[in-house]
């Protein structure tokens, strides 16, 4: 099992998911669903059930290249298919129903990964369904998404669905303590990251996320009913926003001259370079988001502290002032338009 387990050394606190994994690689059925948060390691437990299958049966050596083809990402006989837009369309379903009746390119086998299926419309849910109830020999079909909405219903019950839960605060502050990361940092990390893997794998190149988090920390202190301070604050939040977006920025410019050089030596069709620009700026969106997010809980754990030395009417509206701010971000509302509204409400409670 030990050959077994290192290809999920990148899959934290998921251990039953894996264990029904190892178990069903030896004999795979036709259709999964992966449901869980974003940053729960999904994609990383597809590419080691991935892996296991496609290896199965080669020698150690040739076993031990495919899996690390695998573990990138890389292998012609993984498919990853996103949508390039906010929404699972047509036009995606049918590259994956098209990638099912294809044959594998060097393996037995072909595992094809639909990415955040749980945006699919129910025209594309429908389209997929027969490919699902009637598949390929040869194809194994991995769906991935946040939640089963019920247009999906009928066709998660083609498939074995694996629950995938939130990584711990304390589950991530360990994974980085594992990658060398100081202690303290490693603390703050694992706040800011919310329970995202993917999230916590940036922060650690970003230097500025304690003065972060000690900035939403001292914003309480420094607020009052001064449009101009107000304004202030809301800016120096945008300007820490726009650092932070810095370090994926950097990933983000890497991954382009990656696809750039594939392109230059197997030519443009086909590169995903749409798909990579379009998955871009979704990350960009998510992390301003996760961003304000981790703010609004750090400014929640500071009233919390102040109504459990003090309570007061004034400090739980100021709760629900961020906890409705934070809901508001799922509406993807202005940045600037809402800090302020939040601030206001804010100044103009007595804590």
């Amino acid at each position: 099992m030990g050959v077994q387990s290192s290809v999920f050394d990148l899959v934290v606190e998921q251990e039953r998911v894996i264990e029904q994994l190892e178990i069903s690689a030896s004999n795979p059925l036709h259709a999964y669903f992966f449901v869980g948060p974003r940053g729960s390691c999904r994609w990383e437990a597809a590419k080691g059930f991935a892996a296991l299958i496609l290896s199965d049966g080669l020698d150690r050596a040739e076993a031990d290249r495919v899996e690390r083809l695998v573990l990138r990402g890389e292998h012609p006989d993984l498919v990853r298919v996103s949508p390039q837009g906010n929404q699972y369309r047509d036009e995606e379903v049918q590259i994956v129903i098209n990638q099912a009746s294809r044959t594998p390119v060097e393996s037995s086998r072909k595992i094809i990964v639909a990415d955040r299926f749980h945006t699919a419309n129910e025209t594309a849910v429908g389209r997929l369904l027969k490919t699902l109830e009637e598949p390929p020999p040869s194809t194994i079909i991995v769906l991935m998404g946040e939640n089963i909405p019920d247009s999906q219903i009928t066709i998660a019950s083609r498939c074995m669905t694996l629950e995938f839960h939130p990584i711990s605060t304390s589950g991530i502050h360990d994974w980085l303590l594992k990658q060398n990361f100081k202690t303290e940092a490693a603390k703050t990390v694992a706040l800011a990251s919310r329970g995202d893997l993917h999230r916590a794998s940036d922060l650690i190149n970003d230097q500025k996320v304690t003065d972060r988090f000690n900035m939403w920390e001292s914003i309480p202190e420094r607020l009052n009913k001064d449009g101009h301070v107000i304004a202030e604050i809301v800016e120096e939040i945008r300007n820490n926003l726009d650092e932070a977006q810095v370090v994926i920025d950097k990933r983000h410019v890497q991954e382009i001259e990656a696809l750039t050089e594939r392109e230059d030596a197997l030519g443009v069709r086909g590169s995903g370079r749409k798909e990579l620009e379009a998955n871009h700026k979704r990350e960009i969106r998510r992390l301003r988001i996760d961003e304000l997010r981790f703010g609004f809980a750090t400014l929640l754990n500071v009233f919390r502290d102040k109504i459990h030395e003090a309570p007061s009417e004034a400090l739980a509206r100021s709760i629900e002032h961020v906890r409705r701010a934070n809901g508001a971000l799922n509406r993807n509302p202005n940045e600037s338009l809402l800090l302020q509204g939040l601030f206001v409400s804010l100044s103009n409670e007595e804590t």
